[in-house]
C-alpha cells in the first residue's frame, strides 16, 4: 500500500492513518474563494494588458507586456485547473479510492501543483532581471531585448517547469495524496528515500533561488532609480521613480511573505526526512499562503499603476493635510521614462546637447 512504484495503489498510503483533521465546510469555502478571486483578478489583469498593448506598441514596453502576460496567464490557468480538481475532490467527499484507482488524477494534480507553483516564481525572477537590465543598461535593453528573445525566455521557463514537474513520473515515482486528502504533491510523510527528499529540496531550492534573484535585481533597480533621481533634475522621471519603487517593494514583500512559509516547510521536510515534525495543518496553511501570491500577482504587477498611486497620494494628502510629494504630469509610458532618464544620466555632459534626439529615439 505504501509502495510509490505500485501502478494501481500508489499514493494511497496516507488514506489509512491520517492525522490531519480539517473542517470540510471551511476547506470548501477556502477553495471556492481562492479559485473565484484568482480567476477574476487574473482575467481583469489580462483585459488591462490587452488594452495596454493596443495603446502602447513601443519596443521598450513589449518585453514587459509579454512577460507580464505570461505570468498572468499562468496564474489564471493555475487557478482554473487546480481549483477545478480541488472542488471535484471535495464534491466527491475526498474518496480517492473510488475515483483514483490508477492514480491518474493524483498524478495530474501533482504535476499541476508543481508546475503552476514553480513557473510564476521563475517568471517573477525573469521579470526582475528584465527590469534591472532595462534600468541599468537601457541601450542594451532596447537593442538586444527583442520580442523574439522574450518569447524564447518564456518558452524555456515553461519547459523547465514542465520538466521539474514530470521528473517523478519519468522516474516512476508517483505523486502522493497528502494527509488532508485534498491535494497531491511530492511525498511529505515518512520520507526516507533519497529521491523523495531530492524532489522536495529541489523544488524548495529553485523557489528560494527565484526569490533571491528577484530580491537582488529589484534592489539593484531600486538603488539605480534613486541614484538617477537624485543626480538628475529631469522632472519627467520623478513620477516613474515613485511608481517603480512602490511596485518593487510590493513585489518583494508579497512574494517573500506568501511563498517563504511553503518553500521553507518543504525544505525542512526534505532535509530532516523522517525526523521532520511538520504537521498537516502547518503544510496546509503554508499552501494557502502560497496560493495568495497567485491572487495578488496581477494586482502587484499590473493594477498597481500610476493612476492608482496618484489617487492614493491625493487621499493621503487630503487626510494628512501636507504636501509630501510634488507630483508632476504623469507621462504615458513608464518604461519610456526609465530608458530616457537612465540614458541621459549616462551620457557625458559635453555630448548631451548633441545627442538629445538619438537618446530620445532610443527611449521610445
Amino acid at each position: 500500500m505504501n509502495s510509490s512504484k505500485s501502478p494501481g495503489l500508489a499514493g494511497f498510503g496516507v488514506l489509512k492513518n491520517t492525522t490531519c483533521h480539517t473542517e470540510k465546510k471551511i476547506s470548501v469555502f477556502f477553495s471556492i474563494i481562492f479559485m473565484t478571486v484568482g480567476i477574476l483578478s487574473n482575467s481583469l489583469a489580462i483585459a488591462i494588458l490587452m488594452k495596454a498593448y493596443q495603446r502602447f506598441r513601443q519596443k521598450s514596453k513589449a518585453s514587459f507586456l509579454l512577460l507580464a502576460s505570461g505570468l498572468v496567464v499562468t496564474d489564471l490557468f493555475g487557478h482554473l485547473i487546480n481549483g477545478a480538481i480541488a472542488v471535484f475532490v471535495y464534491a466527491s467527499d475526498r474518496d480517492w479510492i473510488r475515483f483514483n484507482q490508477h492514480n491518474i488524477l493524483c498524478s495530474v494534480f501533482g504535476i499541476c501543483m508543481v508546475f503552476f507553483g514553480l513557473c510564476p516564481l521563475l517568471l517573477g525572477s525573469v521579470m526582475a532581471v528584465e527590469r534591472c537590465i532595462g534600468v541599468t543598461k537601457p541601450i542594451f535593453h532596447s537593442t538586444k531585448m527583442t520580442s523574439r528573445h522574450v518569447k524564447m525566455m518564456l518558452t524555456m521557463v515553461c519547459l523547465f517547469a514542465v520538466l521539474i514537474a514530470l521528473m517523478p513520473i519519468l522516474r516512476f515515482r508517483a505523486y502522493q495524496i497528502q494527509a488532508s486528502r485534498t491535494w497531491c504533491f511530492y511525498k511529505t510523510e515518512h520520507v526516507e528515500d533519497w529521491e523523495d527528499r531530492f524532489y522536495l529540496v529541489l523544488f524548495s531550492c529553485l523557489g528560494l533561488l527565484a526569490l533571491a534573484i528577484s530580491f537582488l535585481c529589484n534592489a539593484v533597480t531600486g538603488i539605480t532609480l534613486l541614484r538617477v533621481k537624485f543626480k538628475s533634475q529631469q522632472r519627467q522621471g520623478r513620477s516613474h521613480h515613485f511608481e517603480m519603487i512602490i511596485q518593487l517593494l510590493a513585489i518583494m514583500c508579497v512574494s517573500c511573505i506568501c511563498w517563504s512559509p511553503f518553500l521553507v516547510t518543504m525544505a525542512r521536510i526534505g532535509i530532516n526526512a523522517s525526523r521532520s515534525k511538520e504537521t498537516c495543518e502547518t503544510i496546509l496553511f503554508a499552501l494557502r499562503m502560497a496560493t495568495w501570491n497567485q491572487i495578488l500577482d496581477p494586482w502587484v504587477y499590473i493594477l498597481l499603476r500610476k493612476a492608482v498611486l496618484k489617487n492614493l497620494y491625493k487621499i493621503t494628502r487630503g487626510c494628512c493635510g501636507a504636501h509630501i510629494i510634488n507630483f508632476h504630469m504623469w507621462e504615458l509610458s513608464s518604461i519610456k521614462n526609465s530608458l530616457k532618464v537612465a540614458a541621459i544620466s549616462e551620457t557625458p555632459v559635453s555630448s548631451k546637447q548633441i545627442n538629445v534626439q538619438p537618446l530620445n529615439s532610443v527611449g521610445e
